[in-house]
């Protein structure tokens, strides 16, 4: 019985031969489909880029003529006929990895909650890592056929368009979406109203209605604010991500918690496991306990259940980074939730309790731990820091290694990171298979089959097309009439086809120390400008715009990259997004990652750069610490701790600037072919592909969440029933 109704918005005038483009338009299955990509740019391909590869905007903008011209092509609509029977068996494919290895679980579903998804730059609904490492989790949960349902936000004004002033200052703008216009779809009650969930917040109730996502197999359904019924402050609770205002952040995360499940009863799904994607969404555990009692369970026997049910993620590892509320904002916010729980005030707040200097508090992070039976760090260095953090919860766990905290190291969707071209490349090697076996390590030996010539020639076709991609944005800049000829510079037109060139692309955050490839400028302007072996820098990057320290940092390196000294080998990309993410990862050489030791949980951006050939060169954080074996790459530094921060600043950028200097330079610009290939160099690139693609892989961490969390979960729950 149908629930409510869900259709794909009829506005677009096709030609009836081509008239399944919308379909794909509205299926993210395009964003990891080179091929589907195509049938939209190949159409209009200068229209294409306008809309930021936004099929959807595409098809409601393009002319008539330009459709007609295809449906004469041929060759055209060869591709667009095997496209759609591929895109047609992947939708119905029964034989799945999870089908294959778990089909007696097939009746569970798995719900899976983040704050912010990350899935392509025409959805501008992320601000960072997080949402990206969701995104992807969406992607690689379809590509193998786990049974799995997304919940989160659609913010619309996305997260801010970044603006760099001639001097190096960060201003932010606000994007306003318009929804008809991107890959998402509003869903309707039966009798024609939007389909809406509603929550209690202090002295009124606040609604919000539902947007769907198709993500290949995978539904993701997004919850937005911005309807008549609400005042206008709750019309604006989803509008952008990460407020600073606490009483704010408590209303978003009750929306999440609550009204996202809320959101899944309307939609009659019945998850069996219920994975937090970081502590915003905690509250949906006790939502799910209130659920209970209101039936008349028992208090015990609900709290049992729904924690042998839950499954936290945590990304955090630094306290400071955690949500947590002061408990007048609690009293404020939850006045009569522990009465309907049957559990005291004091007794509810210890559910999440963390003491701070300044007093108690209810931390999300503690209330997504207490509640859950699986929480895992995401990388082996965080899986220590986390037991460390937390183990004054586990008064029972005598020594760090007791506590019940595991990892599993994040990894990426090779689809969408992975150029085309390398694409290609892999699959003339590995044969046309390779994308259902890409964690199979014996399978990456047959990369050392790869002529050096062939490869070599794909890395630098990708170079020529990355730093087209940079001359082209500072071009646009220059032609809008708004940019001084300085920040034209800075966009990166003296960059070089033929240069040494490192990737810095990342969240402005301190701990990130963007600045530390500056600390000794005299000397890294002899390695920029060195006559025979010169090296060219690429940096991107937003700081949150109540970061004021991070906007210092961008603003320091603005400076830098538009001093008259570097000669134009180093450029800024402003307003960094998966668009700009992916051409760099698939450009650079040289992949920089400088995180003060152990605040990187993980970091993914390295492992992006990696599957397409570029070297990472990165301090022993995060994955980092785990994937480098001597000869895939360079680590900054020692695998050490230090208790000095400026002392530690020092040791890095020492070895830093030497690693750079003395080992990458020369490996890339000597030992060449007579057709120009480093063969030094091609060797450690292949060596970090065979054994970085496969390891860090979302089709490997999906499968481990698979079998170390959501597996355990749904036997959990059977045996409960």
């Amino acid at each position: 019985m149908d629930l409510f109704k869900q259709e794909i918005p009829k506005h677009f005038n096709l030609p009836q031969r081509i008239h399944r483009l919308p379909e794909l338009a509205y299926n993210l299955w395009w964003v990891w489909t080179p091929d589907a990509q195509y049938l939209f740019s190949h159409i209009d391909s200068y229209l294409w880029e306008c809309c930021r590869h936004n099929p959807v905007a595409f098809l409601s903008k393009v002319e008539r003529p330009r459709l007609n011209a295809v449906i004469s092509d041929r060759i055209y609509l060869e591709r667009y006929d095997r496209l759609m029977a591929q895109f047609d068996a992947y939708l119905q494919a029964e034989n799945t990895w999870f089908q294959q290895e778990y089909g007696k679980l097939s009746n569970q579903m798995i719900a899976y909650f983040s704050f912010e998804f990350g899935l392509h730059e025409s959805l501008p609904v992320y601000a960072g890592g997080l949402g990206i490492l969701a995104g992807d989790h969406l992607k690689e949960a379809s590509d193998l056929g786990i049974p799995l349902v997304g919940i989160g936000f659609i913010y619309n004004q996305g997260y801010f368009v970044q603006h760099i002033t001639e001097d190096g200052w960060q201003e932010t703008g606000n994007y306003h979406l318009n929804f008809f216009e991107m890959p998402i779809y509003p869903l309707y009650e039966l009798d024609g109203d939007p389909l809406m969930i509603s929550i209690d917040l202090p002295g009124r109730k606040v609604y919000a209605r539902l947007w769907k996502v198709e993500v290949g197999r995978v539904a993701l359904y997004l919850l937005d604010s911005n309807v008549e019924e609400n005042s206008p402050p709750d019309r604006e609770l989803t509008s952008r991500l990460y407020s600073s205002d606490l009483e704010i952040r408590v209303s978003q995360e009750m929306l999440l918690g609550i009204g996202g499940v809320r959101a899944l009863r309307a939609l009659g799904y019945e998850p069996t496991v219920w994975h937090m994607n970081e502590g915003h969404s905690a509250f949906l555990a006790l939502e799910r306990i209130r659920e209970m009692v209101s039936k008349g369970v028992e208090l015990s026997t609900a709290l049992e259940q729904v924690r042998a049910s839950n499954v936290f993620t945590t990304h955090t590892p630094v306290p400071a980074g955690i949500d947590q509320f002061p408990l007048w904002l609690v009293d404020k916010y939850f006045p009569t939730f522990w009465q309907e729980l049957g559990l005291t005030r004091d007794e509810f707040v210890d559910l999440g309790r963390q003491p701070q200097s300044w007093g108690d508090s209810l931390s999300m992070a503690v209330l997504a731990i207490h509640l859950s039976a699986r929480t895992n760090a995401v990388s082996e260095l965080h899986g220590e820091v986390s037991r460390r953090m937390w183990k004054f919860l586990f008064p029972e766990c005598k020594k760090e290694e007791d506590v019940p905290i595991i990892h599993i190291t994040n990894g990426v969707h090779t689809g969408t990171w992975l150029a085309r071209r390398m694409r290609v490349l892999y699959d003339k090697y590995l044969g046309e298979n390779w994308m259902d076996r890409i964690d199979d390590l014996d399978l990456w030996e047959r990369l050392l089959d790869i002529p050096n010539e062939e490869i070599w020639a794909v890395r630098a076709h990708l170079k020529r097309k990355l730093i087209r991609f940079v001359t082209d944005r500072a071009r646009q800049q220059w032609l809008s009439g708004n940019a001084h000829p300085v920040q034209t510079l800075a966009g990166g037109v003296l960059l070089d086809p033929h240069v040494l060139t490192i990737g810095f692309a990342r969240r402005f955050a301190t701990y990130k120390r963007g600045y530390l490839i500056l600390s000794d400028y005299e000397r890294l302007l002899r390695i920029l400008n060195n006559p025979e072996m010169p090296v060219q820098i690429v940096f991107a990057g937003k700081a949150h715009p109540a970061d004021e320290p991070g906007k210092l940092i961008i603003q320091q390196v603005y400076r830098a990259v538009k001093d008259s000294r570097t000669g134009g080998r180093m450029a800024f990309v402003e307003d960094y997004d998966m668009n700009i993410s992916r051409a760099l990862v698939q450009g650079v050489d040289v992949w920089l990652n400088t995180p003060r030791r152990p605040n990187e949980a993980s970091g993914t951006s390295g492992m992006k750069a990696a599957i397409n050939g570029a070297l990472n060169f990165s301090v022993l954080d995060g994955w980092w610490r785990e994937a480098y074996n001597g000869n895939n790459g360079w680590a900054i530094g020692e695998d050490l701790d230090y208790s000095d921060p400026n002392e530690q600043d020092r040791v890095d950028a020492e070895s830093l600037y030497d690693i750079l200097e003395n080992e990458i330079v020369p490996l890339f610009y000597t030992n060449r072919t007579q057709n120009h290939v480093p063969l030094g160099w091609v060797a450690r690139m292949k060596e970090s592909i065979r054994t970085l693609l496969p390891q860090f892989s979302m089709q490997r961490m999906v499968k481990e969440y698979m079998r170390e969390l959501y597996l355990p979960a749904a036997v959990a729950i059977d045996s409960h029933h």
